[in-house]
């Protein structure tokens, strides 16, 4: 691939600090302290215009917690000033009436909070701390209310998949959209708490059904881009085109606080592709040596659960987070809902 055919990223995802207030289960960068070495101000600002220069059109920060940098509100004006749409992840541990005043007055395009149970016990229990559930809830509803495009963000895994028709019930009553993603085993994540197979189809299915049922032009009800693949049954259930290949590098950038560059934040720190300090975000994600892994993929790279499958030259063996994380390898993604069907896996 040349310079000329490398696509524009169409999102960064920033994880600004790596401090945290929570103790979440399911965190994949096992979250808490903050980095020694995290970006100063003038070092973010300077990202945030060489991402416009790049021609990002839009920037998720997130954490640890966005909020417990000191110079978040600095750096998300920056961002608006350069024209990039910018989204903030939370997880609503924060006081609500001194954040959210400042959101609205940014023009903060989309709010997303963690929720991962329907009630305090199972949310606080995911999350490490007591009042989160709580605390969530008053961000959510404060967002809603400043008129603020607000959602929430539930890692679904197997302590919480029960919970799924209570957490709907919240996001039906406060009118905001939800994000469903699965867990992996990424950071703090353990592999014992992943969806066995046939709840990770029956996810879809939940989806699906919820979608029909209550989506509507105000309320966006979506799994993520990298869950499920070629279903017979079930259509895309992102927000995203019909699945193609990971998009790590090609449309998406991960940033981690110290300035690393990744193709998705999610990745583990084997993907590394170089930081800002040494190289300009330009030059790395204009090298034609970087993100191999999507932009320079070949079929006989395949793994065995992908390689005789009749869409792996356009899936590329799924989601290259779930597949290193979960059989060491990439282009060998475990969670495909086609071969689940083919398999007959479907019926859980």
């Amino acid at each position: 691939m040349n310079k000329a055919q490398v696509n524009k990223p169409a999102i960064a995802v920033w994880e600004v600090t790596l401090k945290c207030n929570l103790r979440c289960a399911h965190c994949g960068s096992s979250a808490g302290a903050t980095r020694a070495d995290e970006l100063s101000t003038a070092e973010a600002l300077h990202l945030s215009r060489d991402l416009a220069a790049l021609g990002c059109t839009g920037v998720a920060l997130m954490g640890g917690e966005v909020f417990l940098r000191p110079d978040w509100l600095t750096i998300s004006k920056e961002i608006k000033k350069q024209g990039m749409a910018l989204s903030v992840i939370t997880n609503g541990f924060i006081d609500a009436d001194s954040i959210i005043p400042q959101l609205s007055a940014i023009g903060a395009d989309c709010v997303m909070v963690g929720l991962d149970g329907g009630s305090a016990a199972s949310h606080d229990a995911i999350r490490g701390v007591q009042g989160s559930f709580e605390k969530a809830c008053t961000f959510l509803k404060a967002a809603k209310k400043a008129h603020l495009r607000t959602g929430a963000i539930t890692t679904v895994q197997k302590s919480n998949f029960h919970e799924l028709p209570t957490i709907l019930k919240i996001v039906l009553e406060e009118e905001i959209d939800w994000q469903l993603q699965d867990g992996t085993p990424i950071g703090r994540f353990p592999r014992s708490h992943v969806l066995p197979e046939e709840q990770y189809y029956t996810l879809g299915v939940f989806i699906r059904a919820t979608q029909k049922k209550y989506a509507t032009k105000t309320r966006a009800i979506i799994g993520t881009h990298n869950l499920g693949f070629h279903s017979s049954h079930l259509p895309n259930l992102s927000a995203y085109p019909p699945w193609q290949g990971c998009n790590a590098g090609k449309t998406v950038l991960g940033i981690q606080s110290n300035g690393n560059i990744k193709g998705c934040l999610a990745l583990s720190d084997a993907f590394i592709e170089g930081n800002i300090r040494a190289r300009s975000i330009n030059d790395i994600w204009n090298d034609p040596t970087t993100f191999s892994y999507s932009r320079r993929f070949h079929q006989k790279e395949l793994g065995e659960n992908c390689r005789h499958c009749k869409y792996g030259a356009s899936c590329k063996g799924g989601c290259t987070t779930r597949s290193a994380s979960m059989t060491g390898r990439v282009h060998n993604d475990p969670f495909c809902f086609y071969r689940f069907e083919q398999e007959d896996l479907s019926c859980g």
